[in-house]
């Protein structure tokens, strides 16, 4: 219950409810984001709601019960120490899942983080708002150094300042949606390290690794008056062989065709499944949409994120990993459903068992499930 009543979910709420003005159907330059009177937007439409309505779900959502938004046993994990990625990967590309929104990405000889998370609370407070299920499964002191750190947008599930702060020694780079540097600069990241990119722009690293801003229907803001003065992003992380999909978080959108077309097929997709309610459909996505989206995109696979680390909305907390098995499944969408700290890639297996069913004290047992036989490509 505490973790609804945080400044955090109280935003997410509010905004999701009908916060967006003057964002009908815009008009963009070059398409790049609309930005209106010193705050960004979407082009499609976010649709009004009644004032009487939006506080009658919000009531619902922060005092109404909930059930199973946390595990009650500790989930699987592999953990993940110092030497995990001590081989660079310069072949193919390695994901590997930390949870939340947080992935470490290899490709070419390099290491891409996104969106790092890895304080205890997704929230401003150190003692209040949304817990993390358990600790992430690599510490930052563990990771390697970092090529890059990829940031989709500023909300303190996928930006949280004790990461930043703790990575910004052990990083080279920093890329991020327009605005975004704001936070970073404050918190004493040098200037020389961040690129702010714009919808569809793009910057290459280390001459091979193309990293490129794509749209997302969302929004932004760290408290009160800040919303949308900083803009939101999905990612294309791509090289000559492989294209990955990275969406930050999202709504349902028609630019999923057009970064499809533009920037796919792709290999592997990670998608947002997870926080989403019939009370804010246009900012987060349901499992169907998650695999209607994978199938726009054009992905050759579909992982899910955003799931299984904090309570961010009504819906059990295991409810998005059975309900994408079963609609991949229908739509013949193969799927990756690591555990954290599990790796999914080239030549590696693509895991489907269902891990978040089996008790803790029976996780040796998902060592015998076997994955899909098949390898990455």
């Amino acid at each position: 219950m505490v973790a609804t009543l945080s400044a955090c979910s109280f935003m997410r709420v509010k905004d999701a409810l009908g916060g967006y003005r003057n964002n009908a159907n815009l008009p963009t330059e070059s398409g790049h984001a609309p930005h209106l009177e010193g705050r960004f937007a979407n082009p499609q439409q976010i649709p009004e709601m009644p004032f009487s309505k939006k506080m009658a779900i919000l009531a619902k959502f922060m005092f109404g019960k909930k059930t199973n938004t946390v595990p009650d046993i500790q989930l699987p994990t592999l953990p993940l120490d110092a030497g995990s990625f001590s081989t660079p990967v310069t072949e193919g590309y390695r994901v590997t899942w930390i949870g939340h929104s947080t992935t470490l990405i290899e490709m070419d000889g390099l290491k891409i983080l996104t969106d790092p998370v890895f304080g205890e609370r997704a929230s401003p407070f150190k003692d209040f708002g949304p817990k993390r299920f358990q600790p992430a499964a690599i510490s930052i002191a563990d990771l390697p150094h970092l090529d890059v750190v990829v940031i989709s947008h500023d909300h303190y599930d996928h930006l949280d300042m004790g990461s930043i702060k703790a990575l910004k020694e052990k990083t080279d780079l920093f890329v991020m949606p327009l605005d975004v540097g704001t936070h970073l600069r404050h918190w004493g990241v040098e200037a020389e390290k961040i690129i702010e990119l714009d919808w569809w722009d793009e910057t290459v690293v280390a001459g091979s690794v193309r990293l490129i801003a794509t749209p997302a229907r969302h929004f932004s803001g760290r408290g009160m008056s800040d919303k949308n003065k900083t803009l939101w992003a999905s990612w294309v992380i791509a090289n000559q062989s492989h294209s990955l999909f990275f969406s930050g978080d999202t709504g349902m959108q028609e630019a999923f065709s057009e970064i499809g077309q533009r920037f796919g097929p792709f290999d592997l997709a990670m998608i947002e499944n997870g926080a989403y309610d019939p009370a804010w459909p246009n900012v987060h996505m349901s499992p169907e949409e998650t695999v209607e989206a994978a199938v726009m995109l054009g992905a050759k696979r579909l992982m899910p994120i955003h799931w299984g680390t904090f309570d961010l909305a009504n819906h059990p907390w295991y409810e998005p990993a059975e309900r994408v098995q079963m609609l991949a499944a229908t739509r013949n969408i193969p799927l990756a459903h690591p555990r954290q700290g599990e790796s999914v890639g080239t030549d590696l297996p693509w895991p489907i068992a269902r891990w978040w069913q089996i008790p803790v004290d029976r996780v040796a047992d998902i060592e015998q499930v076997p994955a899909i036989q098949e390898t990455g490509s």
